[in-house]
């Protein structure tokens, strides 16, 4: 495996990554191991801080994968061309089930919350790749007041960490919600019935206030 990879460095690198997704994930930052990551990876130590330096780097390398690529999928859903309404309602729809279908990354998120951000703190990459999804908030915003659909002023980053909040909490916590209520949170129905309860949460606090 080693003498393979090191023929082609493209694929090593991705093996890492899958191998350091899935480690980091489970274990934390702190729990998580060089040596297993290698082992998972199929590649020796050495290998592995050739190509990313020490564990701090590529902790942060995991990091910055997980925000691209959620940061990807933003993209496609093209909201820029939907009617404001219905580009609030893709969005929840799309943040709700990209957290319940990507769970490692909410594990991400939950540990490095843990240090305080200290490693995303480094990354300029990370940084940038939100300022111009805070901009098209801002531009489906501004549509839907204009359009006197959506009330004044709503601030594009307290709107999309709200956006967050409602589909990140109910599935980082639907194991201990789901035995406080005795519900089964994490059925079928009960996940439809959720999102459908976000969108109208959303929606209800755009819409403009009355009188």
């Amino acid at each position: 495996m080693a003498k393979a990879t090191k023929r082609n460095p493209e694929r090593t690198k991705e093996l890492i990554h899958k191998a350091a997704l899935a480690e980091f994930a489970e274990g934390g930052y702190g729990g998580a191991r060089v040596d297993t990551i290698a082992a998972r990876a199929g590649i020796n130590k050495r290998m592995l801080y050739h190509y990313y330096g020490n564990k701090d780097d590529l902790f942060l390398y995991v990091l910055e994968r997980a925000y691209e690529k959620i940061r990807t999928h933003e993209e496609k859903l093209d909201l820029e061309n939907l009617s404001p309404e219905d580009a609030v309602r893709e969005l929840v729809k799309f943040t709700f089930k990209y957290h319940h279908d990507n769970p490692e990354f909410m594990r991400l998120l939950n540990n490095e919350n843990l240090y305080k951000a200290e490693h995303i703190k480094k990354s300029k990459k990370i940084k940038q790749m939100h300022s111009p999804f805070v901009d098209l908030m801002k531009d489906v915003l501004k549509r839907g007041e204009k359009a006197g659909e959506f009330r004044k002023n709503v601030d594009p980053v307290q709107f999309y960490i709200t956006v967050a909040s409602v589909a990140y909490f109910y599935l980082s916590n639907v194991y201990t919600l789901s035995t406080i209520f005795g519900r089964k949170l994490s059925s079928k129905t009960a996940l439809e019935e959720r999102l459908n309860h976000c969108i109208d949460v959303i929606l209800g606090y755009l819409r403009p206030k009355s009188g």
